[in-house]
Formats: C-alpha cells, structure tokens, sequence
C-alpha cells in the first residue's frame, strides 16, 4: 500500500511509535506533527458548524456531495 501511494505523489506522515525503527524526518514534517491537533481541531469545528456528520463514504463524489450539502445547509 505504501509503494502505491508513493507511487501517486502521496506520503503518510506518522509519530514514531515504540516499535517502529528510529528514521531521520524532514523538518517540514516534524512542524506538520506538531501542528497535527490545531489543523484536527479546527475541521471538528468546521463540522459543528456545517452540521456536516462522519459518514464513511465509498467514493469521492458522495463525500463531495454530503460536504456541500453540509455547506450548504
């Protein structure tokens, strides 16, 4: 899975967990991490404010359309 998002330009950015080996981040990624619980907390007010609702979407067009009908409302 990693090599095919990879592949397409995508990178997943993790904190370093007990078991995983000791590898040399980029500074770029280190702010991001740090930065990780301001960026969640505000899409969780984006959401209350939109009332937009968790769904787990099967594709694109209908997370799209449940964004902008949340927007919209």
């Amino acid at each position: 899975m990693f090599e095919s998002l990879y592949e397409k330009g995508i990178q997943l950015i993790t904190k370093l967990k007990k078991n995983m080996k000791n590898k040399l981040m980029p500074l770029v990624d280190k702010i991001l991490l740090r930065k990780r619980a301001i960026i969640e907390s505000v899409n969780d007010e984006l959401k209350n404010i939109c009332q937009i609702q968790h769904t787990r979407h099967r594709s694109f067009f209908n997370w799209a359309v449940n964004l902008l009908s949340g927007l919209v409302a």
